[in-house]
This record gives C-alpha cells, sequence and structure tokens, in this order.
C-alpha cells in the first residue's frame, strides 16, 4: 500500500512538473482578422504576410528559443462586438501569448480595452485609424501598420502648395474620418474647401462626386479631389467616368491600394500621392526574400498588406528572440519599446511614447504600362521616417 501511495505520488509530481514545460513548449499567436467582410482581400493578404514572415524570420523553423510558433486564426469578418468576443476568448480560452490584428479600424478600436484587461499584447497591423495609438491607446497596443497621420503627411508632400484647393472623398467611419483629420492636420498651405463621407459599401457615388464638383469648379487655381478608401468598391472608375480633369481642371489624388483595385488608377496617367507599399519601390534584403517567397507560393507579386502581415512577424519574432522567447507581457513590451526591426520597407522602430512603428512612405507618380494590369506607381522619393512630423495623440 505504502508502496502504490509513493508511485502515485511520484506520479503525480512528475505530471505536475512535466505541465508546465509542455504548455511553455510552444507560443500561442491569435490572428484575428477579415478572413471575410468588407475587408476580406485585406485580410487573406496580411495572414500570407504574417506566415510567409515567420517562416523567414525563423529561418524556416517556425520556432524562437525551442518553442513552436503556433498561429491561431480568428475572422471578425470586419464587426467590431466579434472581433472584441474573439480576442477576449483567445486570451482566456485559447491561452493566446500575443494577438496580432485586425484589418478594419472599427473592429481595432473595440479591441483595444480587451487588450488592457487581459494585460496581453495586441500587434495592430494593418488598421490605420490615429486613435489606435492615439486617444485609445493603451501600453499593451503596438501597431506595425501606419497609422493615419503618416498617410496623410506623406500625401501631402504630393499636393500641399499655395493656390491648391482640395475636396476629400472617404469612406464614414473611423479609417475614412480619422484620415481626413489627419491629412487636413498636415496641410499647411492648401485649402480645404469640401469633405465628403459616404458608407462603406456605396457602389454610386454620383451625387457625392457632383457634390465635390460644385464646391471645386468655380475655385481659382489648381483643384483636387483627395481619396482616402478602403476596399468595397472604390470610386476610382466613377471618378474618370466624369473626365473632371478636362471638364473642369479638377485632378484626383490618392494613396497606394490593393493592385487589383489600383486597376483603376491607369485612367489617371501622371497621379501623384504617396503609398504605404509596392512590391517594387523598397530595394533591401527582406523585401527580396518576401517578393521571391511569393511569387514560388502564389504566381504573383505580394500585395499592400503582404507586406504589413510580414512586418508584423518580423517583428514578433525580434522581440521574442530579445526574451528568448519568454512571453510574459512586461518582458515583452520593455523588449519592444524603441525597438528597431527589419521589414520589407526597411528599418522601423517602435516609439517608446505611443508604441507606433516609425516607417518610410513613398511618394509616387502613376505610369500607365501596358506589361501591367494596374497603374503602376513609380517612385519619385522615400519619404523617411525623420522626415514626418507625426504626431503623438495619446492623451495617457
Amino acid at each position: 500500500m505504502q508502496r502504490r501511495t509513493l508511485v502515485a505520488l511520484a506520479a503525480l509530481a512528475s505530471a505536475t512538473l512535466s505541465a508546465p514545460a509542455f504548455a511553455q513548449s510552444e507560443i500561442r499567436i491569435a490572428h484575428v482578422y477579415s478572413k471575410t467582410g468588407p475587408l476580406e482581400a485585406y485580410g487573406k493578404q496580411t495572414q500570407a504576410g504574417l506566415m510567409m514572415g515567420l517562416d523567414y524570420a525563423t529561418g524556416g523553423t517556425m520556432t524562437v528559443a525551442g518553442k513552436k510558433l503556433l498561429v491561431l486564426e480568428r475572422d471578425d469578418q470586419g464587426k467590431p462586438d466579434l472581433g472584441k468576443s474573439l480576442l477576449a476568448a483567445a486570451y482566456s480560452d485559447d491561452k493566446a501569448d500575443i494577438a496580432v490584428g485586425p484589418t478594419s479600424s472599427g473592429v481595432a478600436l473595440a479591441m483595444l480595452p480587451v487588450a488592457e484587461e487581459y494585460k496581453k499584447i495586441l500587434l495592430v497591423e494593418p488598421a490605420v485609424a490615429d486613435a489606435i495609438t492615439g486617444d485609445k491607446w493603451n501600453k499593451y497596443i503596438f501597431r506595425t501598420g501606419r497609422n493615419s497621420s503618416q498617410d496623410a503627411i506623406s500625401n501631402a508632400v504630393a499636393m500641399d502648395k499655395e493656390g491648391v484647393t482640395v475636396a476629400t472623398l472617404a469612406q464614414d467611419y473611423a479609417f475614412g474620418r480619422d484620415g481626413v483629420k489627419a491629412f487636413k492636420d498636415a496641410l499647411k498651405h492648401a485649402k480645404i474647401a469640401h469633405e465628403e463621407y459616404l458608407p462603406q459599401n456605396t457602389t454610386d457615388f454620383t451625387a457625392g462626386i457632383q457634390r465635390i464638383v460644385d464646391a471645386l469648379k468655380d475655385k481659382p487655381g489648381r483643384k483636387a479631389i483627395e481619396v482616402i478608401w478602403a476596399g468595397g468598391t472604390p470610386p476610382f472608375n466613377a471618378l474618370a467616368a466624369q473626365d473632371l480633369k478636362k471638364r473642369f481642371g479638377i485632378e484626383v489624388f490618392t494613396g497606394g491600394n490593393i493592385l487589383p483595385a489600383m486597376a483603376a488608377y491607369k485612367n489617371f496617367p501622371g497621379m501623384e500621392g504617396a503609398t504605404y507599399y509596392y512590391f517594387g519601390i523598397p530595394k533591401n534584403p527582406v523585401n527580396d526574400a518576401m517578393v521571391a517567397m511569393h511569387y514560388k507560393q502564389y504566381k504573383t507579386p505580394p500585395d499592400f498588406f503582404t507586406a504589413g502581415g510580414f512586418s508584423a512577424a518580423m517583428a514578433l519574432v525580434t522581440a521574442l528572440k530579445s526574451t528568448n522567447g519568454e512571453t510574459g507581457t512586461n518582458k515583452l513590451i520593455k523588449a519592444m519599446e524603441g525597438m528597431s526591426f527589419e521589414t520589407p520597407k526597411g528599418t522601423m522602430t517602435f516609439r517608446k511614447e505611443d508604441h507606433q512603428a516609425m516607417q518610410s512612405m513613398y511618394h509616387f507618380r502613376i505610369k500607365d504600362d501596358p506589361a501591367f494590369a494596374w497603374g503602376v506607381p513609380e517612385l519619385v522619393r522615400e519619404i523617411k521616417p525623420a522626415e514626418m512630423q507625426v504626431p503623438i495623440r495619446n492623451t495617457r
């Protein structure tokens, strides 16, 4: 009897000791993103980039410090309430050590308090709204994606000149409204004549474009529309059909986008703007590797949000290597604040004050090249982080 008791106690002790060791043999990463919904195309690119980036950053082992990286995919469908509940379940039920995502700014804003409640890191990629690292921010939030101010400041480079009058055309939710606010704040010379906000799912742009034309057509000097749009039906074909430059002298400006959306850019040769990423622009080893990997796996070039997922992976692995695979939140925060890491866009650095990744943007001019199905953004110049005075908008 005594022998059996001792054997049972020994087995129990062994199980107790081995359980934490087993639990610590993997690092669980929840990726909450729009696998379906209005931003499905963006979300799928991010997921592809994240997985390729983890593979590249770990030298094909998918391990850091002997621990396997396990990615748990969760589809928020672009719905804020669903994203919020999925993140809570990932932290509590799935025991995720860290989370990445989401695609939509509206979903991201709903998720921020969840990261704070569970005291675990949410690495935001690619949601853009300034508020994410602004007045809604908390210390558990890091972002590899660019923010609205980085978009706005870089786009202002192309059009912020004396005598220019601008109307904005944006979607009526956090991404669009934050984008317009940041764009207005970035302008020092050009004047805003009108702000047009339309529902995310708009397909008929007739009335909105007419209101913009009415606001601009009689203005002296150079006149331009700045388009801030993500997903759904982009307004570029509708704008091209109106032949605004010929009829009213009104130009169209915008940022970068995914390649299918940029097919409409072929209607605007010479159009300028600033983009977060285009596969043919950055010249560095990480971008070369990602482009080669993507061609091998998908037979196509990597797209706008693929680079974002890859960058998030590079940030995660850089941080985990510096903690020797330890996933304690405080250790990760300490490692990530001020941390620089390599990405397809070159070096990014998490700013200590708000954990926003400071990064280059690219001033482009569109070329209609018959060899490509989309308008090709040719580099005018790289706008480096030091050139962009990106405001610190958090209040904590």
